[in-house]
């Protein structure tokens, strides 16, 4: 049985999740009218990066780190933190649940 590390490095696949946050994107409830997968592709990639990172902690207990950097992760995106964290979260939370990982330890 593979260990838990290597069951999560192989749990998503970065490219896979970018197109499906392409094509989805537009469904979910933050997005507003006139709002673009340019702005917000940088917040989904953001978010499977946190996962890649803090795999064993809740969102909310790093939610501060990732608004601290999100100036420097934006790659051109428009979005400030408030209505990039929906995303990020998002993206976080189904790659948190493909993963079946046990809830956090901290």
């Amino acid at each position: 049985m593979p260990d838990f590390d290597e069951r999560r490095d192989h749990a998503f696949d970065r490219e896979q999740e970018s197109a499906y946050w392409r094509d989805n994107y537009a469904k979910r409830p933050y997005i507003q009218q006139g709002d673009t997968h340019d702005d917000f592709g940088p917040a989904y990639a953001y978010g499977v990066d946190a996962f890649a990172r803090y795999p064993d902690r809740d969102f909310d207990d790093f939610e501060a780190e990732l608004h601290r950097d999100w100036g420097a992760q934006r790659q051109g995106s428009s979005l400030e933190w408030a209505r990039a964290k929906p995303a990020v979260k998002d993206a976080w939370d189904r790659i948190k649940q493909a993963s079946n990982m046990p809830p956090s330890t901290r």
